[in-house]
């Protein structure tokens, strides 16, 4: 069996980025009809498009819910890359839940967190580690954040619980290409000289010229890196993002995408109302800055990211504001193109196909 999976016949409910907001979940299922085994009087489906996890206050919550819908045929999912971090003990701002290393930097920002019990642990990395990277059925695609052509057919190629072997392989690559081109050294030369580190955000770093050519190396080589984070090339200004100072840009490669099928995916915070993306720890250019909220987007408007940003409600609970009001959890139901949120709105999605 493959990293690419088919979607399930029938109608869809395709669920954004989650990061640990189970309230948030068990709200939207509610809203779309799931009863609590995950069952629908119309014989729906859901399709998780990954990143259950890291920055809200349960996501062993999030991931049981999700391990027992998609074990009981109710449900499917893609990894995305915060599961990929995850299963490679990759530790990233926002994932002290799991691991004791980033407890103390992630506490300030993202407490209280609940915590796997070491069963949990255990049954959460089983889970994960059997999760493709992107879904397909001759009508729809689902990927976390690119479908890239030659990326996909690398994926088509590696069977189910191979990611990690695969992504680590693909990574050890990059670092031995950086050590054979001296690019390495670059790297420690240009750190010697910036003593500040890459995850103070205080103090913004100059332009890095090796470690971004590393950042775009490492990108680009590891196919499964693009299919879960997206397509990125070296940018022109550093920006703080996922807790460190980044010297690569991601690209809207949808507007490259040139296929009939439409793809889903989630990943890139869209918002529904304005709000300054800094808050949330966003510094790279805004993908979505000249693309109405509820439109299609892309050279053949069949792309739709269903990502609303829910992994920023933190910044609502640490400023004392109403959760919910600026950072939305959101489906897009299939084939009838609707947006169903958490908070019980409904919207219709606009442009598609133009």
């Amino acid at each position: 069996m493959s990293l690419i999976q088919p979607l399930p016949d029938g109608p869809l409910d395709i669920v954004g980025d989650i990061h640990g907001e189970y309230e948030a979940l068990v709200q939207l299922l509610g809203h779309l009809g799931y009863g609590s085994e995950g069952r629908h009087a119309e014989g729906r489906t859901l399709v998780f498009v990954g990143d259950f996890c890291d920055r809200g206050p349960d996501s062993p919550a999030v991931l049981g819910l999700a391990q027992r819908l998609v074990q009981a045929g109710r449900a499917v999912a893609v990894l995305g890359n915060h599961e990929i971090n995850l299963l490679r003990e990759d530790a990233k701002d926002g994932s002290g839940w799991f691991f004791d290393a980033r407890m103390v930097r992630d506490h300030d920002k993202y407490a209280p967190s609940a915590r796997p019990t070491p069963a949990q642990r255990r049954s959460i990395v089983e889970f994960l580690s059997q999760l493709p990277i992107a879904l397909e059925r001759d009508d729809l695609r689902v990927v976390h954040a690119a479908w890239q052509d030659e990326q996909i057919a690398a994926a088509r190629q590696l069977p189910l619980g191979s990611v990690r072997r695969e992504y680590d392989q693909w990574e050890e690559a990059a670092t031995a290409q950086a050590r054979a081109s001296a690019l390495e050294q670059r790297m420690a030369r240009e750190l010697e000289q910036w003593l500040h580190g890459l995850e103070n955000n205080l103090h913004q770093p100059p332009f890095l010229h090796a470690h971004a050519e590393h950042e775009a190396n490492k990108q680009m080589l590891n196919p499964l890196k693009v299919l879960t984070t997206g397509v990125e090339s070296t940018g022109r200004e550093p920006f703080f993002a996922g807790g460190r100072w980044r010297f690569t840009q991601r690209q809207a490669w949808w507007d490259a995408y040139t296929d009939e099928v439409p793809v889903v995916v989630g990943h890139y915070w869209r918002r529904l109302r304005p709000i300054d993306r800094s808050v949330v720890g966003k510094g790279d250019a805004d993908l979505f800055a000249n693309t109405h909220p509820l439109a299609w987007h892309g050279k053949r408007g069949n792309v739709f990211c269903v990502d609303f940003s829910v992994g920023g409600r933190w910044t609502e609970r640490k400023a004392g504001k109403a959760v919910g009001h600026d950072f939305k959890l959101a489906a897009l139901r299939w084939p009838e193109r609707v947006l169903q949120f958490d908070d019980g709105v409904v919207e219709g999605t606009t442009g598609f196909g133009s």
